[in-house]
C-alpha cells in the first residue's frame, strides 16, 4: 500500500515540475497575446480572463477529482472494475448535457449557463467526503459531469463566436491551455488529504467561489439563432453538411486521449517499463501539448486551419506508428510522446476554430454540441478497442490503431476541397 502511494506521489511531483516549467515558458507568448494588435476586435480583455480563469479552474477540478475519488474508494478496499463504473458517471453526465443544453442556452445566455455549471460542480464536488455511498457519489458524479459541460459548452462558444478569423487560432488556443494547466495542476491537491479527506474539496470550492465572483461582473450575452424556420434537424443537418471535416478531429482527440490515459500504463507494463517510468511518461503528453498549442493556434491563423490540422494529423500518425519500434526506451519514448502531445493536443479547439469559420454564426451553438459528442463517442470507444487489441491482437496494436486513424484523417483532409470560409460577420459584443 505504502509503494502503491508513493508511486501516486512520484507522478504528482513530476507533474508539478513539469508544469511549474510550462508556466514560466508561458509568459513568453502573453506579451504577443494581450498586446494592443492582438486584442484588436478581439474578445473584451477582461471577458477573456474571467472565461480562462473558469476553463483553468474547471480543469482543475477535473483533474483533482478524477484520482482522487480514485484513491479515496481504493482506500475504502472498493475494487478497481467498480472504482472503473463508478468513474463513468462523469463522462455520463458530460454527454448526456449535449442533448438538452442549447436551447437554454439561447435563452438565458452565457452568463446564466456558467454560473449554473460553476453551482453544479462546486456543490456536487464539496458534497463528496460527506456523502459515502456508492450509489451517492454516482448521481454526484452525474452532477459534477452536467456542470462541468455546461461551463465547456458556454465558454467555449463564447470564445469562438465573439473572435474574428484572423485571432481566433489563437484564443481557442488559449482556452486549450487554460484547461491543460489546470487539469495537470490538478492532482497537486491531492497532498491536502493529509491534512483530511475535507482539504481537496474546500480547495475546488474556494476556486469555484473566486471564479463565480468574476463571472457576476460581466455582461450578458447570447448565442446568435440560427434562421427561426428552420427545424432542429435541419440545422444538424446543415453544419454537418458545412462542417463535417472540422467536426472529425473531436472524435480523434477522445479517442487518443482515453486510450492513452486508460491503456498506456498497460502497454509499459507490458513491454517492460518501470512503474516510475510510465509515470513519468505520461504527463510528456501535456507538455508537448502546452508548449505548441498556441503557436500553431497562431500559425492556423495565418495558413489556415486545415492544413494545421492535417499535417500535425500526419506527423502524429506517423510517430504512434513508431512508438512499437521505441521499446523500452524511455528517453525515446518520452520524446516521442511530447512531440505526439505538441501536434494533437491543439486537435479539438483547432477543429472547432474551423467549423466557427466554415458555419454562419447561427450554426456554432450546433456544432458545438457534435463537437462536445464526438469527443464522447470517442472517449468511450478508445478504452474498449485498445484494450481488446492489447488482448487478443497484439501489445502494439493501440498505437496501430491510432496511428492508422490519424494517418486516415490527413489522407481524407488532402483528398477533400476545403469550403470556403463565410464571410465574416460582425463581432458579438
Amino acid at each position: 500500500m505504502d509503494r502503491r502511494y508513493g508511486e501516486r506521489h512520484f507522478r504528482v511531483s513530476c507533474e508539478c515540475g513539469a508544469f511549474l516549467a510550462l508556466l514560466l515558458s508561458y509568459r513568453r507568448y502573453r506579451r504577443i497575446v494581450l498586446s494592443p494588435i492582438a486584442l484588436t476586435a478581439a474578445p473584451s480583455h477582461k471577458r477573456l480572463f474571467i472565461l480562462l480563469s473558469v476553463t483553468l479552474v474547471s480543469g482543475f477540478n477535473q483533474g483533482l477529482v478524477l484520482p482522487l475519488l480514485a484513491i479515496l474508494l481504493d482506500q475504502r478496499g472498493v475494487s478497481s472494475d467498480v472504482n472503473g463504473i463508478n468513474s463513468m458517471a462523469l463522462y455520463i453526465g458530460t454527454f448526456s448535457t449535449m442533448f438538452f443544453i442549447e436551447k437554454p442556452i439561447r435563452t438565458l445566455g452565457y452568463k446564466k449557463g456558467i454560473i449554473f455549471g460553476i453551482l453544479l460542480a462546486a456543490v456536487g464536488t464539496s458534497l463528496f467526503p460527506f456523502l459515502t455511498s456508492l450509489g451517492v457519489w454516482f448521481i454526484l458524479r452525474i452532477i459534477v459531469g452536467i456542470g462541468d459541460s455546461a461551463l465547456h459548452y458556454c465558454t467555449q462558444l463564447w470564445i469562438v463566436s465573439s473572435s474574428p478569423a484572423e485571432t481566433r487560432g489563437r484564443y481557442i488556443s488559449l482556452y486549450g491551455m487554460a484547461y491543460g494547466i489546470g487539469f495537470s495542476l490538478g492532482p497537486t491537491g491531492i497532498h491536502l488529504l493529509t491534512i483530511a479527506n475535507w482539504a481537496p474539496f474546500c480547495l475546488n470550492a474556494v476556486l469555484f467561489l473566486l471564479v463565480l465572483l468574476f463571472v457576476s461582473s460581466l455582461k450578458t450575452a447570447y448565442p446568435e439563432q440560427a434562421a427561426k424556420q428552420a427545424a432542429v434537424s435541419n440545422r444538424y443537418a446543415a453544419t454537418y453538411r458545412l462542417a463535417w471535416f472540422a467536426l472529425l478531429p473531436a472524435i480523434l482527440y477522445g479517442l487518443m486521449e482515453a486510450t492513452m490515459n486508460s491503456n498506456f500504463p498497460l502497454y509499459g507494463l507490458r513491454v517492460g517499463l518501470s512503474k516510475e517510468s510510465i509515470a513519468l511518461l505520461l504527463p510528456s503528453l501535456g507538455v508537448g501539448s502546452l508548449l505548441l498549442m498556441f503557436p500553431l493556434g497562431m500559425l492556423s491563423d495565418r495558413i489556415g486551419r486545415k492544413p494545421v490540422l492535417i499535417s500535425c494529423a500526419l506527423f502524429a500518425g506517423l510517430m504512434f506508428l513508431i512508438i512499437p519500434l521505441a521499446g523500452n526506451r524511455v528517453f525515446l519514448l518520452l520524446v516521442l510522446l511530447a512531440f505526439i502531445g505538441g501536434f494533437i493536443g491543439s486537435f479539438f479547439s483547432l477543429g472547432l476554430a474551423y467549423a466557427a469559420d466554415l458555419l454562419p454564426r447561427g450554426l456554432l451553438p450546433a456544432a458545438n454540441i457534435i463537437a462536445s459528442i464526438h469527443f464522447s463517442v470517442g472517449s468511450l470507444l478508445g478504452p474498449g478497442i485498445s484494450g481488446f487489441g492489447i488482448q487478443y491482437v497484439s501489445t502494439n496494436s493501440m498505437f496501430i490503431m491510432l496511428g492508422c486513424a490519424f494517418s486516415l484523417f490527413a489522407v481524407i483532409g488532402l483528398l477533400t476541397r476545403g469550403a470556403p470560409p463565410r464571410p465574416e460577420e460582425a463581432a458579438s459584443a
